[in-house]
């Protein structure tokens, strides 16, 4: 390419005719069409690329998300970390419409350390790691916020349908109830008898509220309570005997019942029995599930801290739990192993923070284990002189020691291309280190 040509690029202003003449000589052409790829994420160092003519999409694979992190217009130039560093590339490059470029291999730069287009190199370099960096810790932090908001939806989920199928039921049974106390009062059951069934709807009430039986024991008595009601000649002995089981009631009952009120008016009692015992359950399970709903949100305002202040005095045990409940649905098949000092003081700390640090640390050793489907993690506390020490450790393959030192790189993963970012463990070491002026490595093996 001509030096005249290279000077219509902003790129090359700074630069003498006896460079641009070398740079010309030196440069490799190469034409793209629109939707070719430059170079993919994870290929090995290719050489310095300057667009000459179109444009270049630079992208990566975040959490199996395309990311756009720049596009590099007419004069501008892709390729320099990698050339320089000899690291494979940390995302791709793809020709957005025709595109045309010079190639400089990594020859043509020996030798030229305190040239015009090394020192631009190097001050590129340091603005798109910085710009690059900031974008997929953004979308990071989305991944996040919507991973945290599936677990909350998953966590939500059971008590939610159950809330909802109880408030569906609740108003049919009780207009069922309505009716069947009205037909027994329209039957002059006398005071002895009315005494009875008020005692013995109370006792069954408060046993179906704490009933504990297991599955075979619960069915051998529906057998049971359904024969009986069978020999009795009462309808519908399949609608009734599960919910009369479920209060624990029992042959010896149902036959003093027979007894007090007589065969007459033996279903029209049980029916309303058995309305009775399932308003009682219905109602119970609104509160325990509305309970559940409450600790649900308490739990996931703790975590983010919403409604507080940043800087919190705080128990670190309390921002591990709360991020074990945050991603119980990722750890559901793994075992949680706690080694808790329960004696350690409260710290003053970013407690958002904090929990960002425990969700990163503990997302990645769910990751170790995935390929498994199973496994142990370990969180252990303890002090060591002034510091709080949180131990976060899983029984996965490990990292080999070689890549051991370069974790906290940014943008360096051992995870495949498109299932990491390499930024979590590098966002780990800056909330503890620049931020709390604390410690964090690994131990691997």
């Amino acid at each position: 390419m001509s030096p005249q040509e290279l000077r219509h690029l902003p790129l090359f202003n700074p630069f003498g005719d006896d460079d641009l003449q070398q740079l010309g000589r030196q440069g490799e052409p190469v034409n793209l069409k629109a939707g070719d790829i430059l170079f993919a994420e994870g290929d090995p160092a290719q050489g310095l690329f300057v667009v000459v003519e179109g444009q270049l999409e630079i992208f990566k694979q975040v959490c199996g998300e395309r990311v756009t992190l720049a596009n590099v217009p007419r004069g501008s130039f892709v390729g320099e970390i990698s050339l320089l560093t000899g690291l494979p590339h940390n995302a791709s490059a793809r020709a957005s419409v025709a595109t045309r470029l010079l190639k400089y291999g990594a020859s043509v730069f020996e030798g030229m350390k305190d040239s015009p287009i090394i020192q631009l190199i190097l001050a590129t370099i340091v603005q798109r790691l910085s710009d690059a960096e900031m974008q997929v810790q953004q979308h990071q932090r989305l991944s996040a916020l919507g991973t945290m908001a599936a677990g909350l939806a998953h966590e939500l989920n059971n008590p939610a349908s159950a809330n909802l199928r109880a408030a569906t039921q609740l108003p049919q049974t009780l207009t069922v109830l309505q009716m069947q106390t009205l037909k027994l009062y329209a039957a002059k059951l006398n005071g002895e008898q009315l005494a009875f069934l008020e005692r013995l709807q109370t006792d069954l009430i408060g046993r179906a509220a704490n009933a504990d039986l297991d599955p075979l024991a619960q069915s051998d008595l529906e057998d049971t309570i359904m024969n009986w009601l069978d020999d009795a000649q009462i309808a519908d002995s399949w609608r009734l005997a599960p919910t009369l089981a479920s209060a624990g009631m029992n042959a010896d009952e149902l036959a003093r019942i027979r007894e007090q009120v007589g065969d007459d008016l033996l279903s029209d009692t049980l029916n309303w029995l058995e309305s009775a015992v399932t308003i009682a359950r219905l109602s119970h399970t609104l509160k325990r599930c509305s309970t559940r709903v409450s600790e649900l949100i308490k739990v996931f305002k703790a975590y983010t801290y919403m409604d507080q202040s940043p800087v919190q005095e705080l128990d670190v045990h309390e921002g591990l739990e709360n991020t074990l409940i945050v991603l119980r649905h990722k750890l559901k098949d793994i075992v949680i192993k706690r080694v808790y000092n329960r004696d350690l003081p409260r710290i003053t700390a970013f407690g958002s923070a904090l929990n960002e640090v425990w969700t990163i640390l503990l997302n990645n050793a769910a990751d170790a284990l995935a390929a498994r489907g199973s496994g142990t993690i370990c969180l252990r506390t303890g002090q060591e002189n002034d510091y709080i020490v949180v131990e976060i450790a899983d029984d996965g393959p490990g990292v080999p020691t070689d890549l051991q030192a370069r974790l906290f790189e940014p943008f360096f993963t051992t995870k495949n291309v498109g299932q990491g970012a390499g930024l979590g463990l590098s966002v780990a070491r800056r909330i503890v280190v620049e931020r709390h002026h604390g410690t964090i490595n690994v131990v691997s093996s």
